[in-house]
């Protein structure tokens, strides 16, 4: 599959997948789970997938989060939900989700041809698990019955797949999470205070990032991207869109259209969380 058909193809359904890190009800059932913290909600229900795993694990397989916050988010978190109570409310979050922001979409036959075709490439990518941990785990998981559900799984396994992926990238180019924050936003893709925000990245990390990106130098003095350092992103950015192709080869050209064309009104919807 040419890749960028495949790229094309994984960001038309991202929204799909990607709102659950936004929405109310994620957070509303991880509170009824008995997590009420935010981003404990979120480092428990992604990681869980991989069982009652550690800190390490999750800085580990994250890639680009403060340890400091993992570490934090994670202590004691299983003596409060298990793994599979914690991706139930996951999943009922899903449904609530995509019930509100769908609006007809659920029980439309388009709903349904587009969650097949989704599981076509998802099921692909399941023969392919070898060095995707993150992507491993959430595939042991069960296929949920409801077409929307099975198109929200499927683009959780295809989405955890291409991430996975890139972080193979970026620990061949040899960059730590925060010296990969750093080029990110050095690239102009998204705001440095963002990335900092969201990552929860203090001045001492970022700082460091940055001078260690100019000394290799990946980065100007006023902080933008070199020749170099665009170049060296630009292969990330080519080599993940190469390693994620692999399952739409299921769909072909057609099927990626296809897939795309009924997918696009609901994914639109459900940007509306992104802001």
């Amino acid at each position: 599959m040419d890749p960028l058909i495949a790229r094309r193809t994984w960001r038309t359904l991202e929204p799909v997948h990607g709102a659950i890190y936004f929405a109310p009800e994620a957070a509303e059932e991880y509170a009824a789970s008995g997590i009420d913290d935010r981003m404990r909600g979120y480092f428990a229900s992604r990681s869980a997938a991989m069982g009652a795993v550690t800190a390490d694990v999750v800085i580990a397989t994250f890639f680009n989060f403060d340890p400091g916050l993992v570490r934090r988010c994670m202590d004691g978190v299983w003596d409060v939900v298990t793994p599979s109570s914690i991706l139930a409310a996951r999943l009922r979050a899903a449904d609530r989700m995509i019930a509100r922001l769908g609006g007809g979409a659920v029980g439309h036959d388009d709903l349904s041809e587009a969650a097949e075709l989704a599981r076509t490439a998802a099921l692909a990518a399941c023969e392919r698990p070898e060095g995707r941990p993150l992507f491993a785990g959430h595939a042991t998981l069960p296929w949920p019955d409801e077409p929307q559900l099975v198109l929200w799984h499927a683009q959780t396994l295809l989405r955890e797949f291409r991430g996975d992926g890139h972080i193979a990238a970026l620990t061949v180019e040899g960059l730590t999470g925060c010296e990969a924050l750093v080029s990110h936003a050095a690239s102009g893709e998204v705001p440095a205070d963002v990335l900092r925000a969201t990552r929860d990245r203090t001045g001492d990390d970022w700082l460091a990032a940055e001078e260690r990106l100019r000394s290799i130098g990946w980065l100007d003095p006023d902080l933008a991207l070199t020749d170099l350092g665009r170049r060296r992103r630009g292969w990330l950015e080519q080599r993940t869109d190469e390693l994620a192709a692999a399952p739409y080869d299921a769909l072909g050209v057609e099927g990626c259209a296809r897939l795309r064309e009924l997918v696009r009104p609901l994914s639109r919807a459900m940007a509306v969380v992104f802001g």
